[in-house]
């Protein structure tokens, strides 16, 4: 017993030198940092409302959406369509007419997400490319049951002048073509950022 002991009292001091080594490169184990109150010279935030169009091309020869998974085959007699995924590059505009002035495109993808209704998850970014907002992007991330009249969907973050955005866009179906699949849909975005 007091030969187990003194190997304790031996091997503690080296278990101890030991816990508190650091890595030869000279690298530290820290990974949080804290900065300037306001690194990047923030303004005040601000409130901003957006109103465009989104177009789903389905049909025609330069279609703006590709199906990229089918349902498995016991759910392609679903109603719903459930577990079909599209990818998206949908032109959004000023106006609902398909030549109206081009503001951007909405990349991302949207799955029939619902067994129950046509129930989309959509992801994707809204990418501006005219006027001050070129180049500068939102996030959308949200459930989208596309028969209700207004759909809410949250603004989960931004790039450029919509860095740290967040906010909501309201969808309502403007025309949809039963014969192409074709959909035209208006966007409200409703977003705070600096």
């Amino acid at each position: 017993m007091a030969g187990n002991f003194l190997h304790l009292l031996l091997l503690l001091p080296l278990l101890i030198i030991l816990s508190q080594t650091f890595p030869t490169t000279g690298e530290t184990l820290t990974f949080l940092k804290s900065v300037k109150l306001n690194p990047m010279k923030l303004r005040t935030e601000k409130l901003s409302h957006f109103r465009f169009y989104w177009h789903d091309i389905i049909s025609g020869p330069n279609p703006s959406v590709v199906n990229i998974i089918q349902p498995p085959a016991k759910n392609k007699t679903s109603a719903t369509g459930f577990g079909m995924v599209n990818m998206i590059d949908d032109p959004l505009t000023v106006k609902p007419e398909a030549g109206s002035r081009l503001l951007g495109r909405a990349q991302g993808f949207y799955g029939l997400a619902s067994q129950e209704e046509v129930g989309l998850l959509m992801a994707m970014n809204f990418v501006f490319s005219t006027g001050k907002y070129n180049g500068s992007t939102l996030t959308i991330l949200g459930r989208n049951p596309v028969f209700e009249k207004v759909r809410e969907m949250p603004v989960i973050g931004g790039s450029g002048l919509f860095r740290f955005a967040r906010g909501y866009v309201q969808a309502s179906t403007h025309s949809f073509d039963l014969k192409t699949g074709d959909a035209v849909v208006e966007y409200n975005v409703h977003v705070l950022h600096y």
